[in-house]
């Protein structure tokens, strides 16, 4: 038995509450070593107080191999306890049967364990459903819809910045341009946002900025004049919420724009600025060298985002910034109703501070969504106390290697796997599942204009757990390169338009929210078919949802389906390559 390959975190998310009596627990083995996991839990009161002889160790709970990844299994149970606190133990036996009791104070002989000693137990002493991971329920039947403002579209040309170019959607933009995209194109679109069926929109920044992207902010209580104003904006919101569409806005606070009037009174009175202190500064005066590159400078005096001299990193540890910052964040929720967050550069920033963040939202709105963008691991910051997502990158990432990368079915579920077991079950399905990005390149480009293999890569996306994000124009086939190519204008020519890849996207939509996100406390299982074909099935007690994708280069014969849901093929039975199907069957 290999010890040192069994792992478990009481209070994390190998132990955790999902209801006023119920808790999941898991417990980590090495790969392929270990047979059988029983879970021995029960009251720990009860070992000393019960008057019967029957202790809860004597009726251990099975548990299932759930997952497994490069190197480890994952075993899961459900465990409901009406005292609501608990004492729990792991029974292992290994291959050659082999058994150990692993407890809080370690691993045991079966016969050495001292099972009557209520110390002897992991524990969670109560539970307490006031710390238990808030999952905002419409999250899960929300299909979102990322949009860059100042490229989706023009509805206003009297606002339009000096210099703005002609609306030309297969421009390559460069990083200081712009087309005069606002909010009244925005609101003048929305009718085509319901029709794709998406039930989120997520705008990247919309308050005053020089920039086209918003990120270096100005004044965060103002929209951008470009874009229109708070009026129109409200307006936005409203219509949006007529049509069952959620708004989130982008929040820009680990850092500030250099012509802020904060960071324009420390270039002006230096150290004597009542905002001094509102930064990370290392030498008064503030100085850089300004070099070619406008967003980049190797000595700044003070701290910044990236090497970015135009945006200095704000202070949050500060009492006065943190009274500043969420005084914004409440406005917008209390005064335009918006209903989520995204938090740019959201790890650069003290828990501290996220922790109040929080607390503040909640108090306006219980089932607010607060999505943090972190690429990579996120426990920390998805207790609960925090953030509600994290936007999936390394979760989707790995889908991308699989589809585009050549990496081995094998491979992909590993990956998977691994990204799953790092959060709750509840946590995993709020996760932010985007596949491209402004800060990406675009998903046809990824896939060399392939569209039949980009059907393929949304539909196995939109199949997980998690909520999908579709990068605005997606629906049409748009092309774009990394940053600032990947912000080409939205492509509103009919003629330009991929008809046939919108009528996928619209059913894909359709099948996401009506039929997969409607599974409820599901599992997922992964079935390796071929070494580049696979087969994912989500399930809950009344509802099995199958998708088999062929990523290989022959055909694949596949079952008679029971209820096709979405297909790309004209055969029921044969995939040929980049080929999927989904379809649903009862639960035996």
């Amino acid at each position: 038995m290999n010890l040192a390959g069994i792992m478990h975190r009481p209070d994390s998310e190998m132990a955790y509450v999902v209801n006023e009596q119920t808790v999941n627990i898991r417990l980590r083995t090495a790969k392929d070593d270990i047979v059988s996991v029983e879970l021995l839990a029960g009251d720990p009161y009860s070992l000393r107080s019960w008057p019967t002889d029957e202790k809860f160790y004597q009726v251990p709970k099975q548990m299932t191999k759930i997952m497994s990844d490069g190197i480890s299994d994952f075993w899961q149970v459900t465990v409901t306890e009406p005292k609501r606190r608990l004492a729990y133990a792991f029974l292992v036996t290994d291959m050659v049967g082999i058994q150990k009791i692993y407890s809080d104070k370690g691993f045991f002989k079966v016969a050495d364990a001292d099972l009557m000693d209520m110390n002897f137990y992991f524990r969670m002493p109560f539970f307490q459903t006031i710390d238990q991971y808030n999952a905002p329920e419409w999250v899960t039947d929300t299909v979102w819809y990322q949009i860059f403002p100042e490229r989706f579209a023009n509805g206003d040309v009297s606002n339009d910045p000096v210099g703005t170019k002609p609306w030309r959607s297969t421009d390559h933009p460069g990083r200081e341009d712009f087309y005069g995209g606002d909010l009244q194109g925005i609101l003048d679109h929305l009718d085509h946002l319901q029709d794709l069926g998406v039930s989120g929109i997520y705008l990247n920044p919309i308050f005053q900025a020089p920039s086209n992207h918003k990120y270096d902010t100005q004044d965060y209580m103002t929209v951008d004049p470009h874009f229109g104003d708070a009026k129109l904006f409200k307006q936005l919101v409203q219509a949006a919420h007529e049509r069952g569409i959620r708004v989130m806005l982008d929040a820009v606070f680990n850092h500030i724009g250099d012509k802020s009037v904060q960071w324009q009174d420390v270039l002006k009175n230096g150290q004597a600025s009542p905002y001094a202190d509102w930064f990370h500064i290392h030498q008064f005066p503030v100085t850089y060298t300004p070099t070619d590159n406008f967003e980049f400078a190797a000595d700044a005096t003070y701290d910044t985002f990236d090497y970015t001299p135009h945006m200095p990193k704000l202070n949050t540890s500060n009492p006065e910034v943190v009274d500043y910052l969420l005084n914004i964040a409440t406005y917008w929720v209390k005064g335009f109703d918006i209903d989520a967050w995204r938090l740019d550069v959201a790890n650069e920033i003290d828990h501290h501070f996220w922790r109040k963040f929080h607390d503040a939202m909640m108090a306006l709105k219980p089932d607010f969504y607060i999505l943090g963008e972190i690429w990579h691991t996120s426990q920390s910051w998805l207790v609960g106390d925090e953030f509600t997502a994290v936007m999936n990158y390394s979760y989707t990432g790995a889908i991308l290697q699989y589809f585009l990368e050549n990496e081995s079915a094998d491979a992909l579920v590993q990956k998977m796997s691994y990204q799953l077991m790092l959060y709750r079950d509840a946590t995993n399905r709020m996760m932010f599942n985007t596949l491209d990005s402004h800060d990406t390149p675009r998903l046809m480009t990824l896939a060399h204009e392939d569209k039949q293999l980009a059907k393929s890569i949304l539909a196995f996306t939109f199949m997980q757990p998690g909520v999908p994000s579709i990068y605005y124009g997606t629906e049409y086939g748009m092309t774009g390169e990394n940053d600032p190519d990947d912000r080409k204008p939205m492509v509103w020519q009919p003629e330009l338009q991929d008809h046939d890849l919108y009528d996928f996207m619209q059913k894909l939509v359709q099948v996401r929210r009506q039929v997969i996100a409607k599974l409820s406390d599901d599992k997922i299982i992964f079935d390796v078919i071929g070494e580049r074909q696979i087969r994912l099935t989500r399930e809950d007690n009344q509802t099995r949802i199958v998708g088999v994708f062929n990523n290989g280069t022959t055909d694949l014969t596949v079952e008679q389906p029971t209820s096709i849901l979405l297909k790309t093929n004209q055969s029921e039975t044969q995939l040929a390559p980049n080929d999927f199907m989904i379809w649903t069957e009862p639960v035996r």
